[in-house]
């Protein structure tokens, strides 16, 4: 490819990154709305009686904070594409090769950076910013099920650390024989909960199993539950006389404390029947703070079913939760296919996905339920 072709393809891709940007900048992501927001609430927080009411000043110093973060990083973006075209005119001018390609890499990094923004500009829940508290449990089926859990929790922990997010188990129920019969871990990261809630259902896995002898076909289903982990502003009222708080011998690794003291807590929502527990921490004190995190989250989800029953249709992807109705498929016999039974999504590299590439299911699910 000659320098003149080369400067050609790179302008017409920066050209048409800017053509992106621009377009999501006026509509979806309203960057001019925005920044009108941003002033309102800082007009607010110059009030003289802006303390008066505590709960209220401090929801209002965390939306400003959020709104501040996001407009700068959205004009840092469009900082980075002026940048990036006087470096390529100069790369095209100069005849030099080596900046050029340097360009070519950097559009190719700017437009990944632009898939993600895509994405983010369809957050819109009240807790989508928030981190996720994820619970991924066996269906029937035993050790086939079992083994579906741990390939289930590898792919979500591999898509948290190629996404920058930190992934952190909260507690872990191993299989009889072999894979886990359930597991609740916490995704950390700015939208964590936005991109996960697409997750929230019935996985359905289909393969010779390598645990039948016979090389026969097994179906397998693990549900996953999605949650975020809310913060005071949510007001769940919990009774100390409707809880039943245990303590129990952390299993697994954990270090010689975890393992040799009763720092482990299970606590049960006895009007609900709800039971969460916690087993990460060294502490029994840090455990039960994280526990009542869970609980308070669980509680909140099956505070919004209930209004969602009230309202039916308002929340379309909880709907019929169960073990027939499953949300997505992943085949790998006799075909290979992972298909998302919402959006009809699908993929024909079952391995790419499980090894947690999930961005263009959780983009499918978003513009779905847009």
């Amino acid at each position: 490819m000659s320098m003149e072709t080369g400067g050609a393809v790179s302008k017409q891709k920066l050209n048409d990154l800017k053509a992106r940007l621009l377009a999501l900048k006026r509509s979806i992501f309203d960057l001019a709305g925005k920044k009108e927001k941003l002033e309102r609430l800082e007009r607010q927080t110059l009030a003289p009686d802006f303390w008066n009411d505590a709960e209220t000043a401090q929801k209002i110093q965390k939306q400003h904070g959020q709104l501040q973060d996001t407009i700068k990083d959205w004009e840092a973006k469009w900082h980075d594409l002026e940048e990036t075209e006087l470096l390529l005119e100069m790369a095209v001018e100069e005849k030099d090769h080596e900046i050029e390609e340097e360009v070519a890499l950097k559009i190719e990094s700017m437009a990944e950076q632009l898939d993600v923004a895509e994405m983010e500009c369809m957050f819109s829940g009240e807790h989508d910013t928030a981190n996720a508290i994820v619970a991924i449990h066996a269906g029937a089926g035993g050790t086939e099920a079992q083994d579906w859990v741990d390939m289930l929790l590898r792919m979500y922990l591999r898509w948290a650390e190629t996404r920058g997010f930190k992934a952190v188990i909260l507690d872990h129920l191993p299989g009889d024989e072999a894979g886990t019969k359930s597991v609740t871990f916490m995704v950390k990261g700015r939208y964590a909960y936005g991109y996960l809630r697409s997750e929230l259902g019935i996985h359905r896995l289909v393969r010779i199993s390598p645990f039948d002898t016979s090389g026969r076909r097994h179906t397998s289903f693990a549900s996953v539950m999605v949650m975020p982990e809310l913060d005071d502003s949510v007001d769940i009222k919990i009774e100390e006389k409707d809880l039943r708080i245990d303590t129990y011998r952390a299993s697994g690794a954990g270090g010689q404390h975890v393992n040799k003291t009763d720092s482990a807590i299970r606590i049960t929502h006895l009007p609900t029947g709800v039971v969460v527990q916690c087993q990460n921490e060294r502490s029994q004190h840090r455990n039960k703070d994280m526990a009542m995190k869970m609980l308070v989250a669980q509680l909140y989800e099956l505070e919004k079913e209930k209004q969602a029953e009230q309202h039916e249709g308002l929340h379309g992807d909880k709907k019929g939760i169960s073990w027939g109705s499953q949300i997505r498929s992943y085949v790998l016999q006799p075909y290979r296919l992972v298909k998302d039974h919402r959006t009809d999504h699908e993929s024909g590299n079952v391995d790419s996905v499980l090894d947690g590439n999930l961005d263009s299911f959780i983009k499918a699910f978003l513009l779905w339920g847009r």
